[in-house]
């Protein structure tokens, strides 16, 4: 059998390069079908690209570090020298035929002088789609119209579509092209790159890449931006009883191999804010003048890593107990840190909590995830003197900054939502740690 080589496949919508993160094989070993080759990390994802066909690696054409694209070779494998499929066990030679004179019988062939070498057919075809793109798009387009938009440098979520129901056409995207050219619209992420002035003028400077994670924050929050009315709202929640419930339930988290944190609880107290208040658990469809309702609560955690910020999604928060949730949030930034997060684990949410606590600071501006219409912030608590029945105590308080979309949330709504979560907060004897 010819070598077989293995070529990068489709990484997914809108992704068509990605950064190869390690090599997890050498020159010389012998491989399986379906083993992971590599893995390559694609905005804020990683993916092991998995070999088509069994055999030794004869060469292996990227480096660790360096840019992949869909198509580059990237691995060669001599297939003949695969192993040979075990002989199928076969039932030990004919035990059962005792007639000894005769050569052996045209029906019966010998398995073991025959190696079952496999066709010399073509490739077995690559996986349609081992990746998943996480960009949140919502466009509708065709992947020809995409790739056209992408050629030329235009967010085609920013481009209103004039087809049956909002489609985007490749003439919708050329207009869009034109009028950001004639400064007629406000074109987000990528296109809207302000010429720099040479800071060598000044001094010494050096230069770096940024890497994937960099890159896909830069471009998903200059869309969000820049296509989002902001508003946010800033309130205080009384966290001290709900401190005092956390020290006592910890050691129940630990168990489980977690630890309990004060975002465990926020999580699961937004699930259930988002119930009662489904305008905050919707998205908005300008293309085709709609608001869609989510009938489920999926909560993204922003997660601090050496790479960039990344959101894992906490799927079906409502059916799961705070110790569940700390167990699965735990596990979350533990693969996000570890580069293990797939696309699919980054999508899909409903609301997203970001809580820079740990660092310090308190009120601040958080970005809305599009899709979503809302995130909470959340700041570090401290002790302050607070009026109750007539005396001032030191009461533990947390800053909480709720952003949302103003064309879909009104102030009344945020207020609402927000009051709602700062009294589920101070009364935690209404949270169930186990059910």
């Amino acid at each position: 059998m010819a070598d077989i080589e293995i070529k990068l496949p489709p990484l997914g919508e809108n992704v068509d390069t990605g950064d190869v993160v390690r090599i997890l094989v050498k020159v010389g070993e012998t491989v399986k079908k379906d083993q992971s080759l590599l893995e390559l990390e694609t905005g804020k994802a990683t993916a092991e690209i998995p070999s088509t066909t069994a055999g030794v690696v004869k060469a292996i054409h990227v480096k660790e570090g360096a840019k992949a694209k869909t198509g580059q070779l990237i691995v060669t494998i001599d297939a003949a020298a695969a192993p040979a499929a075990e002989p199928a066990k076969a039932a030990p030679a004919p035990a059962a035929a005792p007639a000894p004179a005769a050569p052996a019988p045209a029906a019966a062939p010998a398995p073991a002088s025959a190696p079952v070498a496999p066709t010399r057919s073509a490739p077995p075809p690559i996986p349609a789609t081992p990746v998943e793109a996480a960009t949140g798009s919502t466009a509708a387009a065709a992947p020809s119209t995409r790739k056209f938009a992408r050629e030329i440098g235009v967010n085609i979520d920013a481009v209103p579509g004039t087809g049956p129901g909002g489609r985007v056409s490749v003439d919708d995207v050329k207009n869009f092209a034109r009028a950001a050219s004639a400064g007629m619209v406000k074109v987000p992420g990528k296109t809207t790159a302000t010429p720099l002035p040479d800071f060598t003028r000044w001094g010494e400077v050096e230069r770096q890449p940024l890497n994937n994670v960099r890159i896909a924050t830069a471009d998903q929050m200059s869309f969000c931006w820049n296509t989002i009315p902001h508003v946010t709202l800033h309130d205080k929640a009384d966290i001290t009883e709900l401190e005092k419930l956390r020290s006592e339930a910890k050691h129940k988290a630990e168990s489980a191999g977690a630890k309990l944190t004060m975002t465990a609880f926020l999580v699961k107290i937004a699930a259930s804010a988002l119930k009662v208040h489904p305008k905050i658990n919707s998205s908005l469809d300008m293309a085709r003048s709609e608001q869609i309702f989510k009938k489920y609560y999926n909560i993204g955690v922003a997660v601090d890593t050496e790479r960039g910020l990344v959101v894992p999604v906490l799927r079906d928060v409502d059916r799961r107990n705070v110790i569940q949730v700390s167990v699965e949030l735990q596990r979350a930034a533990d693969r996000a840190r570890a580069r293990k997060l797939s696309p699919d684990d980054m999508t899909g949410g409903c609301f997203t909590i970001t809580n820079i606590g740990g660092i310090g600071g308190g009120f601040f501006t958080p970005i809305i995830n599009h899709p979503e219409v809302a995130i909470l912030g959340v700041g570090r608590a401290s002790y302050e003197p607070v009026l109750v029945n007539g005396f001032f105590q030191p009461r533990l308080m947390m800053p909480l900054s709720l952003s949302f979309d103003h064309r879909l949330v009104d102030g009344a709504d945020g207020a609402r939502f927000l009051r709602w979560i700062i009294e589920a907060i101070q009364n935690p004897v209404l949270l169930s740690l186990e059910g």
